[in-house]
């Protein structure tokens, strides 16, 4: 019976083992250590490379303070989400042999425990009482075993924290020289080679993770910068007809800003300005270095508001090679909707006396004659802010005429 039931135990741990990373654990995080977090982090703190205060207590004690190193406190990756992954197979020891996958105590050991009391509790609930109180009298004497480990801990700990203090203080200027950087908006590809140097020479996980985080910090930074000139070059294009200025600008953007392309899209805005620019009128833009376009919008104005559309739409298409640009595309806006409305409301009239008439001849003539009105409107300003009314209209008129 005795050599069953220790056959059982034997082959419920080794089941324990082989899943128990899948079990529930109660929360067992560390309170008194913090990750610092992607590129949305606050600047870490100033890192300090006097280690006098560190602690250097004999690793057979187990309890009190060990090596404490704070040199690199604000840059550890000490939360279970923030820990990498462990690999499949260890490095090969000094036999020659592969270590196994390393699980994460915060997880698996709770759920060894808690597997524990539950194997206990199953052997209760069939019977055997004697065997449940002698498997947790057991568990209980490992008191002892896990002193030691916590022993064997602190000692690691405080090989790995005067490490941690030599790096500290080895990589401080590098650290200082990437966080004033950033402080002082320093574009993205100077903060970035030095990053990217610093990774270069090993510093630990700890460190190479900041001075990425370090890079995601400029790269914003530099990208909000180069928005606003974005903006201001486009606004040379579309708003004042500087189409040749425009271009050179872009051009030494796109040289300044190459690693901004996917978010930027620079290239696009140079094919825009080009655009812009062959669609101009060259003799148009000769002829505003001589003449006031200030003068000549004040004129389309007068001219829209006495409803000469052809006019004042034949001005402003002539604005639009002048500095004025910006503003001639509005009043071009305004002529649109105008003449638009001005048409809608010949098309109701002419429907409204199709309604009236008896004679299906004639009641299709006017309601032909109602649809020219809106065509009119959609040929001489195919993108006018009524539109989408107008096709409605439209599309109406020929439901009527179908009937």
């Amino acid at each position: 019976m005795r050599i069953k039931f220790f056959s059982l135990l034997s082959a419920s741990a080794f089941a324990l083992t082989a899943c128990v990373g899948n079990a529930p654990a109660p929360e067992t995080e560390p309170t008194n250590v913090s990750a610092n977090d992607s590129s949305e982090q606050e600047q870490p703190n100033t890192l300090s490379s006097d280690t006098s205060h560190l602690n250097t207590q004999e690793p057979g004690s187990p309890s009190g303070a060990i090596f404490n190193s704070q040199a690199l406190d604000g840059y550890r990756l000490a939360t279970p989400e923030n820990i990498p992954t462990a690999p499949e197979q260890g490095p090969a020891t000094s036999e020659g042999k592969t270590t196994a996958a390393i699980a994460d105590p915060y997880t698996t050991i709770p759920a060894i425990v808690q597997s524990i009391f539950d194997y206990a509790n199953t052997l209760y609930q069939a019977g055997y009482t004697d065997s449940a109180s002698a498997y947790l009298e057991r568990f209980r004497v490992i008191k002892p075993l896990w002193e030691q480990w916590e022993s064997k801990a602190d000692s690691m700990l405080n090989e790995f924290g005067k490490v941690r203090a030599e790096k500290a203080k080895a990589y401080e200027p590098m650290v200082f020289q990437i966080q004033n950087m950033n402080r002082a908006s320093s574009d993205y590809g100077l903060v970035a080679q030095t990053a990217d140097s610093l990774i270069a020479l090993a510093p630990g996980d700890s460190l190479t993770q900041w001075a990425k985080a370090q890079k995601s910090v400029a790269y914003k930074n530099t990208l909000a910068k180069a928005k606003k000139e974005y903006a201001a070059i486009k606004d040379l294009a579309d708003n004042q007809a500087q189409f040749a200025e425009a271009e050179k600008q872009a051009i030494t953007f796109q040289m300044r800003y190459r690693d901004f392309e996917n978010d930027l899209h620079i290239q696009a805005l140079i094919d825009h300005i080009r655009e812009l620019a062959q669609a101009n009128d060259a003799e148009a833009a000769k002829y505003w270095e001589s003449h006031d376009p200030a003068q000549a919008l004040a004129k389309a104005d007068t001219l829209l508001q006495k409803e000469k559309f052809s006019e004042a739409k034949e001005l402003l298409m002539k604005l639009r090679a002048s500095k004025l640009r910006k503003e001639a595309n509005e009043l071009y806006t305004k002529l649109a909707d105008a003449f638009c409305t001005k048409q809608r409301k010949t098309t109701s009239q002419m429907f409204a006396k199709a309604q009236k008439q008896k004679d299906a001849a004639k009641k299709k003539k006017l309601l032909n004659d109602a649809i020219a009105p809106l065509d009119k409107c959609l040929t001489e300003y195919p993108d006018n802010p009524q539109k989408q009314k107008v096709e409605e209209n439209k599309k109406f008129l020929e439901q009527e005429l179908g009937k």
